[in-house]
């Protein structure tokens, strides 16, 4: 059994993979992450109190049929105490606009002491992991996940097993069949619930918040669960996932027997209740601005001073309270004086990026304004502090990078403003999608909520006009005078990693003046003949060789650091000590526990697109090797391209398939509800 900690869905980049990055002071870091255990705390107390609201029947769908009907007879089945309760909720044909309700503020208390859990349960599941060949190194991780009576729950239910991060049904079904024999068959209705809520896990991490049912049955089919339907429909009523009929096409449309067609979608609980929360958030924001506030003429001064975009920005946000704002890096301008004219009218103006690269770049531009990142505003480790009814002290928000934003850090972020606030999600439709579930910027840009303002500021030079090129699936050749654009063309795998190296180490330096420690090289993913682990063991022999003392690191080695999946944060070693491991990480110190090392750290000389996302340098190398082909899409290239500030060199030898994934691959499909959850509560705009 593979104790490897998973890949999330950012590294399904790589032929089979997926995601990463944070930041905060020494100080600080451990109370962030603590904090987030905390949030974490607090949102199964929420899902529980959720769980005692929600007591009303399904309105609609009552002359389903077939796979649908039987799902939603379990569900009755729940609701009438045949079976015990769930929360099963479905969305009621669109209703007219009103108010979303107040949020339960996730307000960041004082930081606890780390969660460890007692020896004595992890010993007790060290022997029922060997009782049934799992290898006992789990134990720990395993404890944490299944809580102290761990031991007591595998026993009880093998297949369980299946919640720690990393293992796989087949394993499971290993370590049943050693703990109960005989009795451990493929028709066992423990297996079929634990595969229904695995499936369901491995679709979050591949960004869906919930699974059309055929498609959950069929995945269920694959995995050798002999009846899917009912083993869905035990998940639903034993409360490990959530069933809903969400009405589809337009509000007029009926069947024959004048129904409105609905569809039935399964899901996990954290991601349905995050979506719905999100839904309820937005709503309440939008409808909470409807007018200027009394600073009208304020904000038409400061609208008529700005240029363009900008300007256009200013009056959408004075009249509105949630905004969305798309462009490339040159765009950044809009929300930098959109900022710079709230602080002017007396407002508490903050915003917050996806990484301490971007933070940086933002702050640049708006000296004196409070610029966070996401994950230290939420965490309280930045910012403005919270009121006394846990509500960010703000008037305005501006979220950069919001395709970054999945649907639990976006319910989050909606959650803390308070009403009255406004909110702008700025970003470049065109780059990579959360690495978390939900595609909450597409969404809301496809939903038409709101008012959207797209920037008339592009990108400079030969590398904007490749990168716009690209965003409209083209890929063009441009003059390059400047050696800004480099197609180097490989035949092989090993051609490849010599040609890389050999740019990072030489070429580049040599030629553009642009030191190795400014060069960042990007490809598909972390395995393969030239994914980032064969890259970055390359770069660093020639870069900073040396035996690995600290768990496999040096000082100075250049890192890629994950306090949680989906965010990374470049760094370098510094030292370690009996602490753990120090990084410096966007200029501040972070120390990662011994324990933590080997799940969150890697070597960060060449990373995926994702883990890059929301990070910009001088020079980037983009590796496309021939085996990478079916990694390809046009969001990636256009993600790994739209990293460079100077200069792109691409080592190509995908040959046709780069063309081709440009002009025909679009971003992978998500299976979503936003759109379907705001359309009752806030209407459709036309600007």
């Amino acid at each position: 059994m593979s104790t490897e900690p998973p890949e999330t869905a950012e590294d399904a980049e790589e032929p089979g993979t997926s995601a990463e990055g944070a930041q905060v002071s020494e100080g600080a870091q451990v109370s962030e992450a603590e904090a987030e255990l905390a949030a974490q705390r607090v949102e199964r107390e929420r899902i529980e109190r959720r769980k005692a609201e929600r007591q009303g029947p399904i309105e609609a769908g009552g002359k389903l049929s077939g796979t649908a009907a039987d799902l939603l007879a379990a569900v009755r089945a729940v609701e009438s105490g045949e079976k015990p309760a769930a929360t099963v909720f479905a969305e009621a044909a669109p209703a007219s606009r009103r108010p979303g309700p107040e949020p339960v503020r996730r307000v960041p208390a004082a930081a606890p002491g780390p969660v460890v859990p007692a020896a004595g349960a992890v010993e007790d599941l060290r022997g029922v992991l060997a009782q049934g060949g799992a290898p006992e190194g789990i134990a720990v991780q395993a404890a944490g996940v299944l809580g102290d009576g761990g031991a007591d729950v595998l026993r009880a239910d093998p297949w369980q097993l299946l919640r720690v991060p990393g293992v796989r049904p087949e394993q499971a079904d290993g370590f049943a069949r050693a703990l109960l024999g005989a009795g451990a068959g493929p028709d066992d209705e423990r297996r079929g619930r634990a595969v229904t809520v695995w499936l369901l896990e491995q679709a979050a991490l591949a960004g869906h918040t919930a699974l059309d049912m055929a498609a959950l049955v069929a995945a269920l089919g694959r995995q050798g669960v002999p009846e899917p339907e009912e083993a869905v429909q035990n998940a639903v009523s034993e409360g490990d996932v959530l069933a809903f009929q969400d009405a589809v096409g337009e509000a007029g449309d009926v069947e024959e027997d004048g129904e409105r067609p609905v569809r039935v979608l399964v899901g996990l609980e954290r991601c349905a209740l995050a979506e719905e929360s999100l839904a309820d958030g937005l709503a309440r924001l939008v409808n909470s601005v409807t007018g200027q506030d009394g600073a009208g003429e304020g904000w038409e001064r400061a609208a008529a001073s700005a240029e363009g975009s900008a300007g256009e920005l200013i009056r959408a946000v004075a009249g509105h309270g949630l905004v969305l704002h798309t462009g490339g890096e040159a765009s950044l301008a809009d929300p930098a004086a959109l900022v710079r004219a709230a602080r002017g009218l007396g407002l508490r103006v903050w915003a917050a990026a996806h990484g301490p690269v971007g933070r940086a770049r933002f702050a640049g531009l708006v000296e004196g304004a409070g610029v966070a990142t996401v994950a230290g505003l939420l965490s309280g480790a930045e910012g403005p502090g919270r009121d006394a009814d846990g509500a960010l002290e703000v008037d305005l928000l501006v979220v950069l990078d919001a395709p970054q934003l999945d649907v639990e850090t976006a319910a989050l972020v909606t959650e803390s403003l308070p009403d009255g606030a406004r909110l702008v999600l700025a970003g470049d439709p065109g780059v990579l999608w959360s690495a978390g579930p939900g595609r909450v910027f597409a969404d809301l840009l496809a939903a038409r909520v709101c008012p959207q303002i797209a920037s008339r500021r592009p990108d400079p030079g030969p590398l904007g006009e490749l990168v716009s090129g690209v965003g409209v699936g083209e890929l063009n050749q441009v003059a390059a005078p400047g050696k800004e654009v480099v197609i180097v063309p490989v035949r092989d795998a090993g051609e490849a990693v010599h040609r890389t190296v050999q740019l990072v180490v030489d070429s580049v330096p040599r030629a553009l003046g642009v030191p190795a420690e400014g060069t960042q090289v990007i490809t598909p993913g972390h395995g393969g003949a030239v994914g980032t682990r064969v890259l970055n063991a390359a770069l660093k022999e020639r870069l900073n060789p040396g035996p690995g003392r600290f768990g496999g690191f040096d000082p100075d080695d250049r890192v890629a650091y994950s306090p949680v999946p989906g965010r990374t944060l470049p760094g370098r070693v510094v030292r370690a000590d009996g602490e753990g491991l120090h990084l410096e990480c966007g200029g501040e110190e972070v120390v990662v526990p011994r324990e933590r090392v080997e799940s969150s750290v890697r070597h960060g000389w060449a990373l995926t697109a994702h883990q890059a996302v929301g990070c910009r340098w001088p020079a980037v190398v983009v590796v496309l090797p021939g085996d990478a082909v079916q990694a390809l899409s046009r969001p990636w290239v256009y993600t790994a391209f739209s990293r460079a500030d100077r200069h792109l060199s691409v080592v190509h030898g995908a040959e046709q398939a780069l063309p081709r994934a440009v002009a025909e691959v679009a971003a992978k499909p998500r299976t979503t509800r936003l759109p379907v959850l705001l359309a009752p509560q806030v209407p459709v705009t036309e600007g």
